[in-house]
């Protein structure tokens, strides 16, 4: 029990939902509406602190018998689609909100950034700030002064350190404020998606600081979308889903079974392949009308191990004798492409075929590391002038299972061929 910091027992929280009245189409319908109003406005009154039924229409749980522990140094990761409950989670280990039943136990200081303004006064100036959160965490004047210098240099806000917070920008907000909850020294510091906000050069910044509290003996639990982030962070990392813990244990296994959730479901309704996300330039009569990732055995599928063959699968129409070429860029999440690849540049024959004809390009061994990937198509005629180009025509995923790849800061991965000479 000597490293128990966080203790989480059938933890629940559930909120009353509006729900739209029933209208009347006609004239006797509408007066008597009219006339029971103020007792139908009574009863919504009383219904604000009553739960008589926890199934009935406008009552839903954003929690439900939530039970976890966490250990003292543990960088924890809490992933889940918008609305599984990770932000309500976090607003109740901070202490923000109380919970419907259940109770969470913090065994020492908490400092959370949950969203920009949290805990910040609009009218104080940023030097003000830092001394009112300060302490708000139990910290003496000496405490605060002793890592001030700090703070302000993490934050990269002294020029407008005496300037009220209200006239910050969105990511000066979230600079200070993050500096603020990392340098007062808590045991536990409470991370949401706010992170986001920031700049690159930031946001590596404060995953270097978050690694370092965690080194340093104290607890980190961050909730991001950004899958790679939480691949390279956590140990540890929790699903969520309506509420309810999915899946619990080592971070890569529990962000592969979400990211195959999501392809399941693609899979599911094929239609969905032939739906562009991005923009698209068409010039000439020739087109793309679907694309697709396969694996090893020619399944459908967006999610591959590292080092995992993929196959890129396009259906091209009104081709002629002439033939066409064909392009695909593969970019990271940061827009860096990573893979440009031309037919041109390979064997593949691609005059006199019929007007409708299906490519495939395989790599046959994928070095990227873990994170989110989207592809690029660019089609063009014989004299190499494009017909059309589709930007982001489809996303797939890189995790890492089984492999001993951890904390690369390269995005592709190659072993290469050692030896001592």
């Amino acid at each position: 029990m000597s490293d128990l910091i966080i203790k989480v027992e059938n933890l629940s929280k559930r909120y009353r939902i509006g729900v739209k009245d029933e209208t009347h189409d006609n004239l006797t319908g509408k007066i008597i509406s009219w006339i029971i109003s103020p007792f139908t406005n009574f009863r919504r009154v009383q219904k604000l602190s009553k739960f008589n039924n926890d199934d009935a229409q406008d009552i839903i749980w954003a929690m439900k018998n939530i039970s976890f522990e966490v250990n003292n140094g543990e960088i924890l990761g809490i992933i889940g689609k918008n609305g599984a409950g990770k932000s309500t989670l976090l607003k109740i280990l901070s202490r923000i909100v109380e919970p419907t039943s259940g109770q969470a136990t913090v065994y020492g200081r908490v400092a959370s950034l949950l969203e920009i303004g949290t805990g910040f006064h609009g009218e104080l100036s940023g030097r003000e700030n830092i001394y009112l959160n300060g302490t708000i965490l139990g910290m003496t004047k000496s405490e605060i002064n002793k890592n001030f210098d700090d703070i302000v240099e993490f934050s990269e806000v002294g020029k407008f350190i005496d300037t009220p917070v209200k006239r910050y920008s969105s990511g000066m907000y979230v600079r200070l404020a993050f500096a603020v909850a990392a340098h007062l020294n808590p045991e536990v510091l409470i991370i949401d998606e706010v992170l986001a906000v920031g700049d690159a050069a930031f946001q590596k910044k404060c995953l270097g600081k978050m690694s370092e509290t965690a080194r340093s003996g104290r607890t980190v639990l961050f909730v991001s979308h950004n899958m790679h982030t939480i691949q390279n962070l956590c140990s540890r990392t929790i699903l969520l889903e309506d509420g309810k813990i999915v899946l619990d244990g080592k971070t890569n296994e529990v962000v592969g079974h979400y990211l195959r959730q999501d392809t399941d479901k693609l899979i599911e309704g094929e239609n969905n392949l032939k739906k562009w996300h991005g923009s698209r330039k068409s010039f000439g009569n020739l087109r793309l009308t679907a694309v697709r990732t396969l694996d090893k055995n020619g399944e459908i599928c967006t999610i591959f191990n590292i080092y995992d063959p993929i196959t890129i699968e396009v259906d091209i129409k009104n081709i002629t004798d002439n033939g066409f070429v064909l392009s695909f860029m593969i970019h990271d999440p940061q827009a860096n492409m990573v893979y440009h690849i031309r037919s041109q540049d390979s064997n593949i024959v691609t005059q006199h075929l019929n007007s409708k004809t299906t490519v495939r390009m395989t790599i046959p061994e994928l070095k990227l590391v873990e994170n989110t990937y989207s592809i690029d198509i660019w089609l063009g005629n014989y004299f190499d002038l494009l017909e059309d180009h589709v930007e982001n025509a489809m996303t797939f995923n890189i995790i890492n299972q089984g492999h001993s790849v951890a904390h690369l800061k390269s995005i592709i991965h190659e072993t290469g061929q050692w030896e001592i000479v």
